[in-house]
């Protein structure tokens, strides 16, 4: 006997065309959690927008937003509505969020690697996808903070021959996480979602495609409870 949540599921999908659906579950088998992208203090909201449009392009599901000084936004101009399919983990509490989200991704299993054209750096090309990353992004000036290099697992680099020894944040994400997505799915890496985490986000997106669902949802409980 099918329960409440698969009947509605069933309910919802009713409202949204076969070509949506397919579209949805087509793009669920290209996202990843194995890797993840950290935004930390991005006040330019242009940056942030376009980094984030890059996570989806590159099928990156998870983007971890850390406020210390700064509230982040998002341009839709930017964006291109590509925030509302990601999943946001915002720190911005009155603590230190840096250090709350580096280790709240190592206690899932997450290696913290930062993002420099400096310091003592593993070069992009050469970088071992095999374990689950977590890519810390800084302002273009000054980069991810000291707190971010001193408890990194590792920090990335691109390698660069040019006179100027910095990538606009945006394009540096763009770059990274189209090398890197590029050679996990070439790989035999366990990157995919579960079975349970697609309809999780399957369900999600669904229920963001339909107008008022809110209301359809209460209306549809209260004739099958």
């Amino acid at each position: 006997m099918l329960d409440i949540n698969t009947k509605l599921l069933t309910y919802l999908e009713g409202f949204v065309t076969d070509k949506r659906k397919n579209l949805f579950r087509n793009i669920l088998q290209d996202r990843t959690r194995h890797f993840t992208v950290v935004l930390e203090d991005i006040y330019q909201q242009h940056n942030a927008s376009a980094v984030i449009r890059s996570c989806d392009i590159f099928g990156i599901q998870d983007v971890h937003v850390i406020e210390n000084k700064y509230k982040s936004k998002v341009s839709r101009h930017i964006a291109k509505g590509s925030q509302k399919w990601l999943s946001f983990h915002n720190y911005k509490e009155d603590t230190n969020n840096t250090l709350e989200c580096l280790n709240t991704l190592k206690s899932k299993g997450y290696q913290i690697i930062a993002t420099s054209p400096h310091n003592n750096s593993s070069i992009l090309h050469d970088f071992d996808i095999s374990k689950k990353s977590a890519f810390v992004f800084g302002v273009e000036k000054t980069g991810v903070s000291d707190l971010v290099i001193n408890n990194a697992d590792g920090i990335l680099k691109i390698p660069m021959v040019g006179f100027t020894e910095s990538l606009n944040i945006s394009v540096a994400a763009a770059i990274i996480l189209e090398n890197l997505t590029f050679k996990l799915r070439k790989s035999s890496v366990d990157w995919k979602l579960t079975n349970e985490e697609q309809k999780i986000l399957y369900t999600s997106w669904i229920e963001k495609t339909i107008k008022n669902v809110d209301e359809i949802k209460e209306r549809f409980i209260e004739n099958n409870s």
